[in-house]
């Protein structure tokens, strides 16, 4: 146990879960891609489904994506700076067999045409435990165990 097991990340709000662990797995989604992203297409399973929209995760998933750290004052703002970057991004929900119920499935394109397929990502208490279950043609492959601060 560490002191992120009790006190959780330094983070922009509201939500651990929803938005500081959102925020590292987008980073790191985005990492995986070696590519500038230019297309998201990110799929909410379960809880970040029923209320991730209103805790951020949308929004903390961006900015992961333009490498935000989950506590940059402008993830609120990260919507806009994708769309400014030339990001498309879209949003829809999906129902995952057997997946933890904060998951989130991210399918990436780069500027180079560097593409990811399936990132399956839980998130708990701003913790990002990360599963790449298919690389697509980025080649990188992954599972962690990542804490968001």
């Amino acid at each position: 146990m560490n002191l992120f097991d009790i006190l959780g990340p330094v983070m922009v709000g509201p939500s651990s879960s929803h938005t500081a662990g959102a925020v590292r797995i987008g980073y790191i989604s985005g990492k995986l891609l070696q590519d500038h992203v230019v297309k998201a297409e990110i799929l909410l399973h379960g809880s970040f489904a029923t209320t991730g929209i209103g805790h951020g995760t949308d929004k903390a998933l961006i900015a992961g994506l333009l490498g935000m750290r989950p506590d940059d004052i402008r993830i609120p703002d990260s919507f806009f700076l994708a769309k400014k970057d030339g990001m498309e991004f879209s949003f829809s929900t999906i129902t995952l067999k057997d997946a933890h119920p904060n998951t989130a499935v991210l399918r990436l394109t780069g500027e180079h045409g560097r593409k990811t397929g399936w990132n399956r990502s839980k998130f708990l208490c701003g913790k990002a435990d990360f599963d790449c279950t298919q690389c697509g043609s980025a080649g990188t492959c992954g599972t962690g165990d990542l804490h968001a601060g």
